[in-house]
């Protein structure tokens, strides 16, 4: 995201390559599809900074940056020396972005884990599913959201910095950014213990709110309060559904979803995606198709609304399609302006604006520090 912005961004790596490369491998050389995805507009360098060469660079990045992006548990950072403590004695207006598990405090700093954990231990994962096995969610949603909340914390102590002229740290963990997320759900909890299971797509405070199957796929529709319940109940020609109790507000509806997933279900039953889609856009009822993944890059506002930069990687037979633009600014516009680095690629050019000569560059890679 900062990189988009137009922020320069060095990705510092191991000299074999970071486990993120490699994860869902779709080019040649093995590279991943969210490596290509996440490594735009970045350089990329290898280094070894447990080495004290290696520490040296890092204390030169430090130096002339701006801001230190790591995503380590924060003992491991002191044990590199790049905490806080550490490089704000060298540069007292860098920035330290830090994203971990369980963030610096609390029993559970020092563990590690993925995106998972955090999804299982907000109750994400236990009111997802059928009730009976707890089922994450395949889109790693708790990595991207805490991503995008230290970019948010970035930016805001860029704008201190301007005016007060002094660095921070800035922390997001995988937990804290789950439970961020799924915050209402725990207020219910704690204010009426309703102790709530997984019920498949059905909405659990609105209705109808669920996943429907149509003569030839699925569609996803939902009504939220009661003008759109009423247009919902004409639609499915049936206005006498407003008056019945059991639907009467928002949070009966949902109480008994399932009667109302059946009706519109058996609505579905007779009618194609696009037919079904069209009766309820002319009703502006909230509804969408369930894609596959190639559906989604096939759908013509997606193409239209050119959604995707068709990024090149050496040993790819065809474009990456990479999203163009996350957030639009109209004055501003975000920006790709080069695709993920190769191992290593920029390591030379990044050592050489360091001040490092031909000769101590070969050395450094000699002795297996970069």
């Amino acid at each position: 995201m900062l990189g988009d912005l137009g922020a320069e961004v060095i990705r510092i790596e191991k000299l074999d390559g970071s486990e993120d490369r490699w994860v869902t491998p779709v080019a040649e050389g093995g590279e991943g599809a969210m490596f290509l995805q996440m490594g735009r507009n970045k350089l990329g360098l290898t280094l070894n900074p447990m080495k004290p060469a290696g520490q040296e660079i890092v204390r030169k990045l430090v130096a002339v940056s701006d801001v230190v992006i790591a995503n380590l548990p924060y003992e491991d950072l002191k044990r590199m020396g790049i905490d806080y403590e550490t490089i704000s004695a060298i540069n007292p207006r860098i920035i330290l972005a830090t994203n971990s598990t369980f963030g610096s405090e609390g029993p559970y700093a020092t563990r590690v884990g993925f995106d998972t954990i955090g999804q299982a231990m907000s109750g994400a994962m236990h009111l997802s599913g059928d009730g009976k096995v707890p089922t994450r969610a395949n889109a790693p949603f708790v990595d991207f959201g805490s991503a995008l909340l230290s970019t948010v914390g970035v930016l805001a102590a860029l704008m201190d910095r301007a005016k007060s002229g002094k660095g921070q740290k800035v922390e997001t963990a995988l937990l804290r950014t789950a439970i961020n997320i799924t915050n209402s759900h725990l207020i219910e909890q704690a204010a009426l213990q309703l102790n709530r299971i997984a019920t498949l797509n059905r909405g659990f405070t609105a209705g109808p709110s669920d996943s429907y199957k149509c003569k030839d796929g699925w569609i996803y529709a939902m009504t939220i309060g009661q003008p759109l319940f009423v247009r919902w109940c004409k639609l499915m020609g049936d206005e006498g559904l407003a008056k019945d109790p059991r639907f009467k507000d928002d949070l009966a509806r949902g109480d008994n979803g399932e009667a109302l997933s059946a009706i519109m279900q058996k609505w579905c039953d007779t009618r194609t995606v696009t037919e079904a889609l069209t009766e309820l856009e002319a009703n502006r009822i909230p509804a969408g198709p369930v894609y596959a993944p190639q559906q989604t890059l096939d759908d013509p506002h997606v193409k239209a609304a050119e959604f995707f930069h068709h990024m090149d990687y050496p040993g790819m037979a065809k474009p990456a399609p990479v999203l163009q633009e996350p957030v639009k600014l109209s004055r501003t516009p975000l920006t790709i302006r080069s695709r993920a680095p190769k191992l290593g690629e920029h390591t030379d050019q990044i050592l050489r604006e360091l001040g490092y000569e031909a000769a101590a560059i070969e050395k450094l890679r000699a002795d297996r520090v970069v």
